[in-house]
């Protein structure tokens, strides 16, 4: 039956993995052991950082900030997959979708600022070792990281609004495991230029523009590096940023591949598990590629979970 124009979507139909309950069965303890890890070691980051002094420097401080935004990112959607995974009943409310959808693009979208703050601020490390502590002051700190969480829930807020207030006639059952936005404004039944003109320039601003930063970023370092008379003393440089380097390729490389890919008329069934598994294992790698790659993260976290279980 066609939906009738002016029927109004009270909720809406993640159609997810619906059609494969055995791909649901092997995708729930795995992503469910997934996320569990992303918890524990992004919590462990965050709580190193803070609790042993020697890392309360900018480094860990926007480490710190990454670690929070994973936790908040895989948040706003694997709890509720993990239910859909074994239920049949695999509906969200409207402000739900709409909460889900806003949540989702801030944290992915301060994500992308985060990575390249982060580059700049191994650029003054590295490049301008002696003014970094002046050039990359706690207040800068603070003023860099809390502006890109507002800039970003500013802008998802305003690109759910505009996509939330089209019509969608009825349409209520969404290709995809959570309310991407991409997904939910194909169901509209209205003009959507506008909302798809938002996300080209939002895309723009947060993919080519953070990105280009970034490489100029290592681009310099790698030319300061190259300048240091000493094996020893270039090994120890690169060591101070391979591990933002291994996270940035890591969180470039897929998002590229997942929206650069040609798309196909018919939705594969193996894209949508790549999403599943992007969008979680890279929150989870984070911490990990953090510590083993980082002797100080490794050292805080014997200092701070040893001193713990002695006191038991």
């Amino acid at each position: 039956m066609e939906p009738v124009n002016g029927t109004v979507v009270s909720e809406f139909f993640l159609k997810g993995f619906s059609g494969y309950p055995a791909l649901e069965r092997v995708l729930f303890p795995l992503c469910s052991a997934m996320y569990l890890v992303t918890l524990l070691g992004n919590m462990a980051i965050v709580a190193v950082s803070t609790l042993d002094a020697r890392l309360h420097t900018p480094m860990y401080f926007f480490l710190g900030n990454l670690s929070i935004l994973d936790i908040c990112y895989t948040s706003t959607f694997v709890p509720l997959m993990l239910v859909h995974l074994l239920s049949p009943q695999k509906t969200i409310s409207f402000i739900g979708c709409a909460i889900q959808m806003c949540l989702s693009l801030s944290t992915g979208s301060t994500e992308c600022l985060l990575l390249a703050i982060m580059a700049y601020d191994r650029y003054l490390a590295i490049c301008q070792p002696l003014r970094y502590p002046m050039l990359m002051s706690h207040r800068l700190c603070l003023l860099l990281a809390g502006a890109a969480w507002v800039f970003c829930l500013i802008k998802s807020v305003t690109e759910t609004v505009i996509a939330m207030k089209l019509p969608f006639c009825g349409h209520h059952v969404v290709s995809h495991f959570t309310c991407e936005i991409l997904a939910v404004l194909k169901l509209a039944c209205g003009d959507t230029s506008v909302s798809e003109d938002f996300l080209l320039v939002g895309a723009i601003l947060l993919l080519p523009v953070p990105l280009a930063l970034v490489c100029l970023s290592y681009a310099l370092i790698l030319t300061t590096i190259l300048r240091v008379p000493s094996a020893t003393g270039r090994h120890k440089a690169f060591s101070t940023c391979s591990a933002h380097l291994a996270v940035v390729l890591l969180f470039y490389s897929t998002v590229i591949f997942m929206y650069m890919k040609p798309k196909s008329k018919e939705a594969h069934i193996s894209d949508e598990v790549f999403t599943v598994l992007y969008a979680v294992v890279t929150p989870m790698l984070n911490p990990v590629i953090y510590s083993l790659r980082n002797k100080e993260v490794k050292e805080a976290a014997k200092k701070v979970f040893g001193s713990r279980q002695a006191c038991r």
